[in-house]
Parts: structure tokens; sequence; C-alpha cells
């Protein structure tokens, strides 16, 4: 698992103290034996995250299919029970007896959720769903609705001719607005984007999202931001966090990790964004077979099986996410390669 991230690792001293903490958040989704197995083996979904985030910034999640942004988009919502771990959220920890309850965890953090179509009850108007939440708070339905028309507004779509509709009648783009104001409706910090505009065309896209930073500036909302698509997180972030296999693998300021990225997962990801630019063509593969299994993941680091830089210390012992020796690009970065003394051909002593 990766290491809480430690005090002289981050770069906190120049941030504001986080809004958000997760720390050692872990959960794996156990499966049936198998006729032959005396075992119950599990898939390692989320395994050892911890990061931060500070009022006011975004932090996007990247990383390929399948290594867990979704789930723990999921288990920062408490969609999900986290087997170990906590999440905290302005200083008070999620669930437990003296944590912060469900009802105010859903009243500070929101959630877009990529399918804007099965994200609607089809037999409320769209008005009356972006009012639900409200009303489910204790507010009265009157004020709900009208909050529900302003947010309608806000998100650039006219009360009047869409209150009264319905989400089939919208498109796709319209539908993601709809549910954007829905999130919006309890005046949450936080608001957890998942994959929220992986789904619309280019044209449409680019609007959500100068929509979702006019939303953050005038209501000084905090966004995890989730996707695949590096030039959109490369447009809306603050600071990336990368994903493999479950863990972090590294995490530091947009412009830093995109000019510099230091984990070689990282900068294969990088290698492989489309670029107009033909010096920037990629002519060799950066990376050569298919994910591990996270029911069995590699020992040490799960990297490398899949990486060119790999030697004994990385079959034998996990890298920590800490400081690399390139610090002054400011990420942190769990590679042996990077981490001083680790043992490594091309590390620092």
């Amino acid at each position: 698992m990766n290491a809480p991230l430690p005090a002289s690792a981050t770069t906190a001293s120049a941030r504001p103290r986080p809004l958000l903490e997760v720390s050692n958040l872990v959960k794996h989704f156990p499966l049936g034996r198998g006729l032959l197995s005396r075992q119950r083996k599990a898939v390692q979904a989320v395994d050892g995250v911890s990061f931060d985030v500070a009022a006011g910034e975004t932090l996007g999640i990247v990383g390929e299919s399948g290594c867990g942004k979704s789930t723990t988009a999921r288990l920062l919502m408490n969609l999900i029970e986290p087997d170990s771990g906590t999440v905290v959220l302005g200083g008070r920890r999620v669930g437990g007896p003296e944590g912060l309850a469900v009802r105010e965890l859903y009243g500070q953090m929101q959630m877009v959720f990529q399918d804007s179509y099965a994200s609607l009850n089809p037999r409320l108007p769209l008005a009356l769903s972006i009012a639900f939440g409200p009303m489910v708070q204790g507010m009265p339905k009157r004020q709900a609705l009208e909050k529900a028309t302003e947010l309608l507004a806000q998100v650039g779509l006219d009360p009047v001719s869409y209150a009264g509709r319905y989400g089939h009648e919208l498109s796709g783009g319209q539908r993601q607005r709809v549910n954007i104001a829905r999130a919006l409706a309890l005046d949450p910090r936080i608001v957890v984007l998942d994959e929220a505009v992986s789904a619309l065309d280019k044209s449409v896209e680019s609007q959500v999202l100068n929509l979702l930073q006019d939303l953050k500036e005038s209501l000084d909302l905090t966004y995890v931001f989730i996707s695949h698509d590096l030039n959109v997180v490369q447009y809306i972030a603050d600071r990336v966090l990368v994903m493999y296999l479950g863990q972090v693998v590294e995490i530091g300021p947009v412009d830093a990790l995109y000019e510099a990225p230091q984990h070689p997962y990282t900068i294969a990801l990088m290698s492989a964004m489309p670029s107009m630019d033909p010096r920037r063509r990629t002519e060799a593969p950066p990376l050569t077979g298919d994910p591990p299994n996270p029911i069995d993941p590699p020992s040490g680091c799960r990297f490398r099986t899949r990486c060119s830089h790999a030697e004994a210390v990385c079959r034998s012992r996990e890298p920590a996410l800490g400081v690399g020796t390139d610090a002054a690009h400011g990420q942190l970065v769990a590679c042996h390669m990077h981490l001083r003394g680790s043992g490594h051909s091309q590390a620092a002593r």
C-alpha cells in the first residue's frame, strides 16, 4: 500500500489547510471461491490511497480504466463502505459514532455521474428532480422549487422552458447541466465529478467545462474531477493524481506533472496524449502488455511488469509515495528510481 503522505513531503506549507483529507483508503471486493481454491480472493480496487484537497482547488484524478478512480469517488461519497482508511471533511471524520453522518456529508459533498440519463428520475420533472434533495433535508417544497428554478438559470437553462420537462426530452449536454444543478441544490463545498463530460461531444464538452469553471469561481467550490481525458484534466485541474492498479503513483501541480512527469507510468500516459504538433509524434508504444490482474497484483511495484526500468528492488519492495530526487517540480512519486537510497541503480545515493 502507499504510505500516508509525510508532512515534509507535501506542499501543504504553500497551500491552505486541506478541506478533504484521505488516508490509506482500502476497498477490496471479495470473489467466490473457485472449485480448486481454498482461499477466497478479492479484487483490490483501491489499495492504500492517500491524498488531500485544499479548499477552492480542483484535483484531477487520471489513470487507465480499472485503476480504481470511480471506486475512489464512491468511497469519498460513502456510497460504498471502505474496508479501512479514513475520509476527513472539514476536520471531521466521515462515518463512525462521532463522525460526520451521511446526511451531513451529502450536505457538504455532492457527486455528478457519467451517465446523465440514468442519474435523473424519469418520472420527475426537472425542477422537482433538482428540488428533491433540499426537500429531503427539510426545505419547504415551494422554497425548494424556487431554488431549483434559480439553479436552472445558473447552469444556462431557461426555467420557463425546462422546469416542467423530463430527462428524456433533453440532449446529453442539457441533462448534465441539470445534474450539475441538482448537485448544487444542497450548497455543497465539494463536488465530485466522475467522468462527467466524457459522454459529451467536444463542442458541448467545452461548454460544460466552462460552466464548471464559472460555477467554481462564483460559488467558491472545490472539485475532485475524475477523467480518462488528459487534455480535459490539464485544462480544469490545479493538481493531478495518477492512479495505477488501485494505488497512487504520482501527484503534483498540473503544470509540473504535464511538463516533467516522473513516474514511468505517468510518462507513458503523457506520451499517449493526442497532439497536433508533428514533433511530439509517438513512434514507439509507450507501454507493453496489459495491466496485471487486480485479483493477484505483482509483488513490490505494481507497474514493474510493464516497466523497462524494473530491477530486483522493484520486485521485492513496494515504493513509498514521497518526494523524488527531482523535487523542484513539486511532485510526489512512488518509484524506486526517484527515491534516494532505494537500491535502484538509477536512484541517488
